[in-house]
């Protein structure tokens, strides 16, 4: 595994906030297939598959965007992450979460997370991350289509927030000879033509007239670019590096998060307009 580094942007502290000196920020990614971590001490990406290693062969303990062993989700970030962390400061998570995850997901990644022993852990929508990292205009309404190994998911974002969103459990590690690419083309497109037609305001017509920002591991696969936009008739643009865009925009949100739990410490209001809500 080859670290990505981030940009400076991203892993230059911010000297106006003392919290920096002794919190350590986790920006983390739980996908079915791939578990990413960007950790500030170390300013790379740690991306490895989502397996736990109890001692009779590998465990899956995360399913089609859901968790499902949460015990071995536990060994699985202390294996990755523990001996990354320094062994004193306050320890600060940004995690992303499926739009559709509901109230299980993030009930059982903070179960999770315990092994980490962090004070505070915040959650953003994946889209919301992902449009982050691609530096989106967030004053306009946007489309965000993330095509992961088990999950694909169509997220209309309005001044950032989440507004409506779709999803079916069908991924890239569906696609065999049985069931190509245009099929995952063709359930993304039934999603945001329905999408469409719900919605009794201009918004998901305007964001999709806009083009829609392709993520995840799809987003690498030009069959599944080229068969969406042809499906769709509208632009499709993938984000940079759209496998990692998730944790990218999630490490890019760390230094509001650290200001936010800066204010509530010192007994002040949060700032407004914030995407990361603490669970």
């Amino acid at each position: 595994m080859t670290p990505t580094v981030l940009p400076r942007s991203v892993t230059a502290p911010n000297r106006n906030w003392p919290l920096y000196r002794s919190c350590s920020g986790i920006a983390l990614d739980l996908g079915s297939a791939r578990t990413r971590a960007w950790v500030s001490v170390r300013g790379t990406i740690l991306d490895v598959p989502t397996v736990a290693f109890p001692g009779d062969g590998d465990v899956h303990p995360i399913q089609r965007g859901t968790i499902v062993d949460t015990p071995a989700t536990a060994r699985m970030l202390a294996r990755l992450l523990r001996h990354r962390l320094p062994r004193f400061g306050r320890r600060l998570i940004v995690l992303t979460m499926p739009v559709l995850g509901g109230v299980a997901f993030r009930t059982e990644a903070r179960s999770a997370l315990e092994t980490l022993e962090p004070p505070t852990v915040l959650t953003v929508p994946s889209a919301r991350a992902v449009a982050t990292a691609a530096g989106a205009d967030l004053t306009r309404p946007l489309l965000v289509v993330d095509i992961g190994a088990h999950v694909t998911e169509a997220v209309l974002l309005v001044n950032g927030s989440v507004t409506d969103a779709r999803r079916t459990l069908l991924g890239t590690s569906d696609l065999d000879s049985q069931t190509p690419a245009t099929q995952i083309a063709d359930a993304v497109t039934e999603m945001v033509t329905l999408m469409v037609e719900q919605d009794r305001t201009p918004q998901t017509l305007d964001a999709l007239q806009r083009g829609v920002l392709l993520a995840g591991g799809g987003a690498l696969r030009a069959g599944i670019t080229h068969a969406l936009a042809t499906r769709l008739r509208h632009p499709v643009q993938p984000v940079p590096a759209p496998h990692t865009a998730a944790v990218r925009g999630a490490a890019t949100l760390l230094p509001s998060a650290l200001v936010e739990v800066s204010h509530r410490r010192a007994g002040r209001r949060a700032l407004p307009g914030g995407a990361l809500v603490r669970r």
